[in-house]
């Protein structure tokens, strides 16, 4: 069973030397990954007079998400896993994969990223508001607490299947781009509802720069559930559970 393997680890493993790697890998992908994203939102914003909430605003949002998960998750992969998403190293934690220390030590390190990225879109565009994340009209919290959990399961087993799971074979070349257009396409299905993150760090920036924390629970909760579950289930019933256990440096 995967629980079986959950681990807390370690407590001198916060300040290993691979750890801090790690952690400085995962802040470096994730606050380039929530610049380019939260970026591109800020700048169709601009150049279409606040007309951000149109289709092509919402393709042009799915495009640069999936284009900038893809390098985030290709330039940390060899060094802490590339999660860049605190979801997904609850997915990892859930599955066995990596220990509830470095675990912690992750999401610091990926909370920060996203911080420091929007105080840097803030800065760098004269001002302009990083937006948070806020329901559609219409949209209830359990509406988009489903959205977040389905949408975020769908990243985390793609994940699984892509990087983690030990059969993957040359499978996992791909991994950072199917990851990316699994996000993409979610943004495409959600984005207009309730924003689609799927990740607690890009909603966790924009919510601290411009102190807007309406609804932000779901943001959290969602993705925790849905990365969670996506992580039990693949360990479960698809993962051999005699299989070695899985590096958090090399792989997912």
């Amino acid at each position: 069973m995967p629980i079986s393997r959950i681990t807390v680890g370690r407590t001198e493993e916060a300040t290993r030397p691979d750890a801090l790697k790690a952690a400085l890998a995962e802040f470096i992908s994730t606050l380039l990954f929530v610049y380019a994203g939260e970026g591109s939102g800020m700048a169709f914003n601009k150049l279409t007079s606040d007309g951000a909430a149109t289709p092509a605003g919402l393709i042009a949002a799915a495009v640069a998400h999936a284009f900038a998960l893809f390098v985030a998750v290709s330039i940390a992969a060899n060094i802490s896993g590339g999660h860049v998403n605190p979801a997904v190293t609850f997915g990892a934690f859930v599955g066995g994969n990596i220990s509830l220390l470095r675990g912690i030590l992750y999401w610091i390190a990926q909370l920060l990223g996203a911080v420091v990225a929007c105080l840097l879109l803030k800065f760098t565009t004269g001002g302009l508001t990083t937006s948070a994340f806020a329901l559609s009209s219409g949209v209830s919290v359990w509406n988009a607490f489903i959205f977040e959990t389905v949408m975020t399961f769908g990243l985390v087993y793609t994940v699984y299947a892509t990087a983690v799971d030990p059969k993957r074979g040359s499978l996992g070349t791909i991994a950072p781009i199917a990851i990316g257009f699994i996000v993409g396409a979610n943004i495409l299905a959600g984005g207009a509802f309730d924003g689609a993150s799927m990740n607690p760090a890009v909603s966790f920036g924009p919510a601290v720069v411009s102190w807007s924390w309406d609804n932000h629970w779901v943001y959290w909760a969602g993705p925790l559930v849905g990365g969670g579950l996506a992580g039990l289930v693949y360990e479960l019933f698809f993962i051999n559970q005699t299989h070695e256990q899985l590096p958090t440096t090399s792989d997912y």
